[in-house]
């Protein structure tokens, strides 16, 4: 019994600090809470399950908060929500049939990509292809991605779709509610082939509900988030590290 609470203790303090961290950047913890829970001796599907559902429930009070506030563009985020909500659970298939150390390969290259944004990246417009279909194009392929690695996918389409062209306020505001749609999704899949322990994911979710809390509450005392964007970046970039390590 003594060890099953120092085994759970562990998990809720990991995703406590990180879901902290990351909330007062403004990013989903996600990307990093997946590879560290394998770290810390989860198997990887099972962590890819619990950060999808993570995910959707640290997400999904944000939908709420736009929709009541009225400045969410249903219009725009509509064909995003639906494309991602449909091709996230063939990433998540794809996790069963995909060699894993195939996945872990395309899971470093997504946390260098999402950790260069953070520390390098400019979200400026160079194009202007604002049409639906490159909505519905790439909201199938990043809920692809997302679904495979278990991650949320804004840190991915987020600058694609400012880099075309679209509002980067209305892109911020849209992948609050698109987000959820391709990580519940994705997790019920996994659901079909990943024992889950419902306790840690319980418990494991209480703690990221918690940190979002936290790090939003300690955001308001006049913290410079461009440095907290780049320590994630930083700690992103330490995680990839880590696991081509793991790999080699």
């Amino acid at each position: 019994m003594g060890n099953e609470i120092i085994y759970y203790a562990i998990y809720f303090f990991l995703t406590l600090v990180l879901s902290t961290l990351f909330a007062m950047g403004g990013v989903g913890s996600a990307i990093a809470l997946v590879p560290v829970l394998h770290f810390f001796g989860l198997e990887f599907n099972l962590s890819k399950a619990i950060g999808l559902f993570v995910n959707t429930s640290t997400t999904v009070t944000a939908t709420i908060m736009n929709l009541k506030r009225k400045v969410l563009d249903i219009k725009f985020a509509f064909p995003l929500a639906i494309s991602l909500a449909f091709a996230a659970p063939i990433g998540a298939y794809f996790s069963k049939i995909v060699p894993e150390s195939f996945v872990k390969i395309i899971f470093i290259a997504f946390l260098f990509f999402a950790g260069s944004m953070l520390l390098f990246g400019r979200k400026e417009q160079k194009f202007h292809y604002v049409k639906i279909w490159v909505l519905i194009v790439l909201g199938s392929i990043v809920g692809v991605i997302s679904g495979l690695l278990g991650v949320g996918g804004g840190s991915l389409l987020m600058p694609i779709l400012i880099l075309l062209g679209f509002d980067a306020k209305k892109v911020a505001i849209a992948m609050s509610f698109v987000i959820p749609f391709s990580t519940f999704s994705a997790f019920l899949t996994y659901l079909s082939f990943v024992e889950i322990d419902w306790l840690l994911l319980f418990i494991v979710t209480i703690a990221a509900i918690l940190g979002g809390y936290i790090g939003n509450y300690i955001m308001h005392f006049h913290l410079n988030q461009k440095h907290i964007k780049k320590i994630i970046g930083f700690l992103l970039y330490l995680i990839g590290i880590k696991m081509i390590f793991r790999l080699v």
